[in-house]
């Protein structure tokens, strides 16, 4: 078999392909140097070695180092946990000295069909939200969603549904602590995003967090009502009021209407899950193209998972359009290591189980294949979890990677749509803005055909390249802020997922 044909080689000098099919144990594979004789079985995804690499030489992959053998590595053999580790890392760091902005394509401006709030700002979604102050309420704001459930809603057929936000949290908190002003932020973020057309509050009553530490006149909804089940008669008087409330919210949202808007109104969330040996090589830079398509209108594109940019990092301050913002990052990442060590562990402690199950073995590999979803774009700002994300360009969030705690501060910040990417078939929704799920490989859009919007393993089937699957992302994009629904709406997942990250003491 021809190398070219079963493996790819990422960058000249990489000591390391990846498999582009199974490779059964004494595959026979003609480069240009000579044949290389596969040791033992390699799956799809996972890494090949192309050269000799001693004990303790570095090993890399997408021109960039990804770890160090930890025993000697001949070609043909299966480059994974058994054989690299992490090693010692070492990065150049530099600001500003690969920045590009890109230009926008000739031609008219692309619009989408969006719904303008009355403080100006862009919804793609048009949801009742039931925000709740504190865990106490949590049960009672779910039983009143779950009253507008199934056909109730037929008759509001501009009504994208009513969703409960609840968390484990408002009480037992140190106001004014790290852990308390990020749930602020959060629920602040929520109150105010323009994918909710009105909203309903429900606190217990005596809770410590609230709802005027979230909630002010600035929100998007063309209606807020608050709700105190302390105050209400308890929980079932509760739900009736809470019912009551909604269904005269229903005619008011349901007679808001769609309108075109400038593109440049987009805020995209990016995230990755379930990661494989594919994701840096398909779903992940195919998204890139179009967020530098984003970027280059004037619209944002939010990157985040700052566990998941450890080791690639430098590749990113390169692109900041300050020593400011390039620091700024830096910062967190070095807290990051120190919450770390704080807890046991360390950052390579991802990838996880299924990661390496897909072919990545150490962080610096997940990394390198994670930032490709940033496309080229200069890194304009980095913002706190949950923060609010404003003006144009590439932003870095701060958030960790598990995966619903990420995305969750990415639409607290204003994410009016987020594109996920998945080689192993996560399964995450973000409502109120919808989520388009990107799969890494063909097989797992075959395996997972009404989990996944679109299969980028077209790139490595040779049914598509970047340039143009990156395209067909945007324009999908546009084509959901417009109204298309995603998989994970059809399912409604995405209350469940809302899941704001938990810091701090709990007295």
């Amino acid at each position: 078999m021809a190398l070219a044909e079963a493996v790819l080689r990422l960058a000249p000098g990489d000591e390391v392909g990846v498999a582009l099919r199974d490779l059964p144990a004494g595959t026979v594979l003609a480069g240009a140097h000579g044949e290389i004789t596969i040791g033992s079985h390699i799956p799809q995804g996972h890494k090949v070695a192309l050269a000799d690499c001693g004990v303790g030489a570095p090993v890399h992959k997408y021109g960039q180092a990804i770890g160090e053998a930890t025993a000697r590595i001949a070609p043909g053999d299966h480059v994974h946990t058994h054989n690299l580790g992490m090693g010692a890392l070492s990065r150049n760091y530099e600001f500003g000295t690969a920045r590009i902005s890109p230009a926008a394509p000739a031609g008219p401006r692309p619009v989408f069909q969006g719904y303008r709030r009355a403080n100006g700002r862009a919804g793609t979604r048009n949801y009742i939200g039931i925000v709740t102050s504190v865990n106490c309420s949590a049960s009672t704001a779910r039983m009143i969603a779950d009253q507008f459930r199934g056909p109730v809603l037929d008759a509001f057929p501009n009504v994208d549904g009513v969703m409960a936000l609840t968390h484990g949290s408002g009480c037992g908190m140190v106001l004014g602590s790290e852990g308390a002003e990020v749930l602020v932020r959060t629920l602040h973020g929520y109150a105010h995003h323009p994918n909710f057309a009105a909203l309903l509050v429900v606190g217990l009553g005596c809770e410590m967090l609230q709802t005027e530490r979230f909630l002010d006149d600035a929100v998007s909804a063309v209606a807020v009502e608050r709700l105190t089940i302390q105050e209400s008669g308890g929980i079932r008087a509760s739900v009736r009021a809470g019912v009551e409330l909604i269904g005269k919210m229903l005619p008011l949202v349901d007679g808001l209407q769609r309108e075109p808007i400038d593109v440049s109104e987009l805020v995209l969330g990016m995230n990755c899950g379930g990661s494989d040996g594919f994701s840096g090589i398909t779903a992940n830079p195919a998204l890139g193209v179009a967020s530098d398509l984003l970027v280059a209108y004037g619209g944002t594109s939010v990157l985040a998972e700052t566990p998941e940019v450890f080791g690639a990092e430098h590749l990113l301050t390169r692109r900041a359009v300050s020593p400011a913002v390039g620091e700024h990052l830096l910062r967190r990442l070095a807290w990051w290591q120190d919450y770390a060590r704080q807890g046991g562990g360390t950052l390579d402690n991802n990838p996880s189980p299924g990661n390496k199950a897909g072919g990545l073995t150490t962080i610096l590999e997940k990394s390198l294949g994670a930032v490709a979803k940033a496309g080229k774009a200069e890194l304009s700002r980095v913002v706190e979890y949950a923060a609010p994300v404003t003006g144009p360009g590439l932003v870095f969030m701060d958030t960790p990677g598990y995966d619903p705690v990420s995305v969750t501060g990415i639409v607290a910040g204003g994410a009016n749509v987020v594109c996920f990417t998945t080689g192993r078939g996560s399964v995450l929704g973000c409502r109120p803005a919808p989520s388009i799920k990107l799969g890494t490989n063909t097989e797992l859009y075959r395996r997972m055909p009404e989990d996944i919007d679109i299969n980028c393993g077209v790139v490595i089937d040779g049914g598509m390249g970047l340039e143009e699957l990156g395209g067909a992302i945007f324009a999908r994009i546009l084509e959901t802020a417009s109204g298309r629904q995603t998989v994970s709406e059809e399912l409604e997942l995405g209350q469940d997922e809302f899941v704001p990250w938990q810091l701090g003491t709990v007295t």
